[in-house]
């Protein structure tokens, strides 16, 4: 009786030995297979809230893109100018633009000199003027530039005459004006009064 009751004893043992092996074992895996505090969560899982929002991907900040200007005809030459760099028309389009076709031995040229270098400062950003000389050698237009001031502006040199056979001007002084779209809109004189006055109208359109 005493060994059955000791076999007995000995197989709860076991049984309750077993049983704790498998809780231990079962809390075992689940510790292998969980998720641990601040790691990766699960695939397919939403991430934590970080309280910052999220970056905007593929988003234009500044709008759609501005579309190229297209060049027109008329200013679609190139040059040099008095200080002998490469000039091209083309940086132009999509303003309005003055064109003064002068000699460096034309009185009314002289005249106009003095507008020409008094308002080209103003409006250079808005409404470019370039002075095209021409039929003149070039150290009497170097001369006529420095006595009349007009160093600032821009001026192409045109003693071949060039320039002035593409825009067909036959005599001095001629101003050509261009409107924003690229139509000549004025070919011909213009007094100091008028031309301030045409230029300060395309400034303002």
């Amino acid at each position: 009786m005493r060994i059955s009751r000791a076999w007995t004893a000995v197989g709860q043992l076991r049984r309750a030995a077993i049983a704790g092996a498998l809780v231990v074992a079962l809390f075992g895996v689940a510790a292998c297979t969980g998720t641990a505090p601040g790691g990766p969560a699960a695939a397919g899982s939403a991430p934590a809230s970080t309280g910052v929002p999220p970056t905007p991907t593929g988003t234009a900040t500044g709008g759609p893109p501005a579309a190229p200007v297209q060049v027109p005809a008329v200013l679609r030459f190139t040059g040099t100018t008095l200080g002998g760099a490469a000039f091209d028309a083309a940086q132009l389009a999509g303003k309005p633009v003055v064109l003064w076709f002068w000699a460096p031995w034309c009185a009314t040229c002289a005249s106009q000199a003095w507008t020409v270098a008094e308002i080209e400062p103003r409006y250079r950003d808005t409404v470019p003027i370039i002075g095209v000389a021409g039929l003149g050698e070039r150290k009497a237009i170097k001369d006529f530039v420095t006595e009349f001031d007009l160093g600032a502006t821009r001026q192409i040199e045109d003693t071949k005459g060039a320039l002035w056979k593409r825009f067909k001007v036959t005599e001095q002084s001629i101003f050509v004006i261009i409107d924003r779209n690229g139509a000549v809109v004025h070919q011909g004189f213009l007094d100091g009064e008028a031309l301030t006055a045409r230029v300060a109208a395309l400034a303002g359109a």
